[in-house]
């Protein structure tokens, strides 16, 4: 299922989600700008390396403290559709959590997200040397606050089937619960270190985001869960 959009109005513009989304783009456009040796570094020195996040390696030249790559790992991409589809997501989830959460408390869970999903992928193996980029930990986060916050809002999906691409309305419990069950089952399946696709980091992030969201939304006492 690809999410298209959902039938969930905001109060106000979300501008942290438009920015985040933003920041993302510039910093893929960046990357493709560089030589394919610079953009191949870059990968190491902005991405997060877990043993040199955990100090059992170190990289010949380092632009940042190690810590800071867990932040700057979540705004590069490794292509289009790796961008896209993370954008995607955030575009269509991130504008109604913001809406509860405010907008300074949304940036702060997005990127608390993102921390505690890129160290669910890296403290299984501090040994490893896969740099590991995207905002799919965070955006993952996201979507364990909306699950909680709208599990029943409607969401338009589009179903390829062949050559006829249909659409469904589905609620949002469904259609987020199958995809972190498929995230779930790819971690359990994926052979230890692995690189592709961190689904340790989508699962660490939307478990995040599930515990984490009562704590960000505006006025808890008075605050109704749909």
């Amino acid at each position: 299922m690809i999410p298209l959009r959902d039938d969930n109005p905001v109060r106000s513009t979300p501008v942290v989600t438009i920015a985040l989304i933003a920041l993302c783009v510039i910093a893929f456009l960046w990357e493709l700008s560089l030589p394919s040796d610079a953009a191949e570094a870059s990968v190491y020195y902005l991405g997060l390396v877990p043993a040199v996040l955990f100090g059992r390696a170190t990289l010949a030249d380092s632009w940042l403290p190690p810590p800071l790559t867990i932040v700057t790992s979540m705004f590069l991409h490794g292509g289009l559709m790796h961008l896209a589809g993370n954008m995607l997501y955030l575009w269509i989830f991130g504008d109604n959590v913001e809406d509860r959460m405010g907008r300074g408390r949304f940036a702060a869970f997005y990127l608390l997200c993102g921390v505690i999903a890129a160290l669910a992928q890296a403290l299984p193996d501090t040994r490893s040397t896969i740099p590991m980029i995207g905002a799919s930990g965070a955006v993952s986060g996201v979507l364990g606050a909306y699950i909680v916050l709208y599990p029943r809002a409607k969401v338009l999906v589009g179903v390829p089937l062949l050559i006829v691409f249909y659409t469904f309305r589905v609620p949002a419990l469904v259609v987020l619960g199958v995809w972190f069950l498929g995230q779930l089952a790819s971690t359990l399946a994926a052979a230890p270190g692995q690189g592709g696709v961190a689904f340790g980091a989508h699962v660490g992030g939307f478990l995040a985001g599930v515990v984490l969201v009562r704590w960000f939304v505006r006025d808890r006492r008075r605050v109704r869960f749909d």
